[in-house]
């Protein structure tokens, strides 16, 4: 089941979800929508290696905007943080943003009970298009867990993406043991 308006609003005061800063004017429906910060990141080398550590080169998008281009993966993160202790919070870019030929993720579109974080997003492009710091990029929509949680996300040792950064963050894939 989704949440409705009055349902993030009702877990908002209740604690259960975070958005930080929160704008009542991004309250949708069913979502609430979330912005690029500043904070764009690509990986250093051309050929990634998914049992090593690809370190990444940090930027920001000028005043003017930033063209991002086919054939490059970018990461972005949203200007908002968020937490979420009682629902699973899955990100769907915005139909305006795919409408542009922006993807804003591969396959990490859902998060976790327990997510407390900015979202790092990975964003692609069909053809080149400029993007401004504070666009919005995305919605967040909010899905009722049935039963308990024995390890929420923000308590799990294994967890990669724990360390609060509104950088976006690369792949901890390294970490695995394969």
């Amino acid at each position: 089941m989704i949440l409705t308006d009055a349902e993030i609003l009702a877990a908002m005061d209740r604690g259960e979800i975070v958005v930080d800063p929160y704008d009542r004017d991004c309250l949708g429906t069913n979502s609430y929508d979330v912005h690029l910060s500043k904070h764009l990141a690509t990986y250093c080398e051309r050929v990634l290696d998914a049992r090593k550590h690809n370190p990444i080169e940090h930027f920001e998008i000028p005043p003017e905007g930033f063209v991002l281009e086919p054939q490059i993966n970018y990461l972005g993160s949203t200007i908002e943080y968020t937490e979420t202790h009682a629902t699973v919070p899955f990100l769907e870019g915005k139909s305006s943003v795919g409408r542009l030929g922006i993807d804003i993720h591969a396959t990490a579109g859902k998060g976790d009970v327990g997510f407390c974080n900015y979202w790092t997003l990975e964003i692609s492009v069909k053809q080149p298009v400029r993007v401004y710091e504070g666009m919005p990029i995305g919605q967040l929509i909010y899905f009722l867990v049935e039963g308990d949680v024995l390890t929420s996300y923000d308590k799990k040792g294994s967890a990669k993406y724990n360390g609060k950064s509104p950088l976006p963050v690369e792949s901890m894939m390294f970490k695995n043991d394969f």
